[in-house]
């Protein structure tokens, strides 16, 4: 059965050549003018993806977005302007656009991103027997038979199908987001959004908006309510990185949302139920900081109803063989390279570093190893790795 798309555009010109170019696709198409009639079509057919403007007279785009988010989880949306800003380029996606394109648009853009979202959402179907299938990319692993990395991966399949909220610890660079987006794929609700958040990256200032959202005229500039990423991450898994850098008052608003399971916009005092599953990570001493008084205990607590840890590479090196390996398949097909293997003395002197930079360190010199080494080269050799490592 072919697909169902649904073209959202106050412009009768617009939606017919869009129908027309996607009809000659195998596409079943359907159209509306407006947001308040796509509600109307969706409520009474199914329908597969929504491509839809920004810039309409009843309803924007993006409350359209938001309100199909909420009504029909699973519909594939696209949404398109000719008033493209970053800003609404963000926020459609934070609601949960598959992609955001600007007009004119380039018909074979648009095939490509609507073929390659029916395909993804396929692969992520059950299948009859009832099992989930593959996702549309490919499922996360994390490399390591080392004991400490297979009592990891114990612990993260005995939680992963559960609410329960985990504390991921370790070293910059050990892989605490593949942890997390383990967990995430592992659960059931592997269908919904991941949604990662650096809180190291975003200034005091901004990240509860960040987090929280907030409501139109919070704040100068703020002409929209704003979604959070807790509400984006609805139905989904919330990682919540380097969260030992969250300043007391997002603390305090944090620890809300874990007791209450709701939230609060900036500027509202009306709660918003959350359904987050949500995972935490660190790289630096909780337990230190709440002795310190920097990091509430109450939260700590909350935070850390599972504790996973990562030791640093330097402490597994047994895992390295496997790290290396994969890392030069990984980079010799993406840079068409001849390289498949590693030489025992290159070996040597890998295991023999301390990598402080833990496994995106080991990576990133592979990586620079495959790409330097001579394109026929099928062996890395010592002379193909940087000087301060043979030194």
């Amino acid at each position: 059965m072919s697909a169902t798309v649904l073209i959202v555009d106050d412009e009768e010109n617009i939606r017919r050549v869009l129908s027309i170019a996607l009809q000659k696709e195998g596409y079943h198409t359907i159209t509306a003018s407006g947001g308040h009639q796509a509600l109307k079509l969706l409520d009474e057919a199914r329908c597969d993806v929504m491509v839809s403007d920004v810039v309409m007279p009843d309803m924007n785009g993006l409350e359209l977005l938001r309100r199909t988010r909420e009504k029909f989880p699973e519909l594939l949306v696209v949404m398109m302007t000719a008033y493209g800003t970053i800003p609404a380029a963000v926020e459609a996606m934070r609601l949960g656009a598959i992609d955001f394109l600007t007009k004119p648009l380039e018909m074979e853009v648009l095939r490509k991103v609507i073929r390659n979202a029916l395909r993804d959402r396929e692969r992520r179907l059950p299948s009859p027997s009832g099992r989930k299938r593959s996702s549309a990319r490919k499922a996360t692993t994390f490399i390591g038979n080392s004991p400490a990395i297979q009592q990891v991966l114990a612990i993260v399949e005995r939680v992963a199908d559960t609410r329960t909220t985990v504390l991921i610890t370790g070293e910059s660079g050990t892989g605490k987001e593949l942890i997390a987006r383990m967990l995430h794929e592992k659960s059931g609700r592997a269908s919904g959004p991941f949604v990662a958040v650096s809180c190291a990256a975003i200034p005091e200032t901004l990240l509860e908006v960040e987090l929280f959202g907030a409501v139109k005229g919070a704040y100068t500039g703020a002409d929209t309510d704003r979604v959070g990423k807790f509400e984006a991450a609805s139905g989904g898994t919330l990682f919540l990185d380097e969260i030992g850098d969250i300043p007391p008052l997002i603390q305090v608003k944090l620890l809300r949302v874990l007791q209450e399971r709701e939230i609060e916009r900036l500027g509202s005092n009306k709660p918003i139920p959350v359904d987050v599953r949500l995972v935490a990570a660190t790289n630096r001493d909780l337990e230190q900081a709440v002795q310190s008084g920097s990091f509430r205990a109450d939260l700590f607590y909350r935070l850390q109803v599972v504790h996973i840890h990562l030791p640093p590479l330097r402490e597994r090196p047994e895992d390295i063989p496997l790290l290396v390996e994969h890392f030069i398949r990984k980079y010799a097909e993406e840079n068409n390279r001849a390289l498949q293997a590693v030489s025992a003395e290159a070996l040597a002197i890998l295991q023999a570093y301390s990598w402080p930079g833990n496994v995106r360190e080991l990576e990133n010199t592979i990586e620079s190893a495959v790409v330097l080494a001579p394109p026929d080269a099928t062996t890395l050799l010592p002379e193909h790795l940087p000087p301060h490592l043979r030194r």
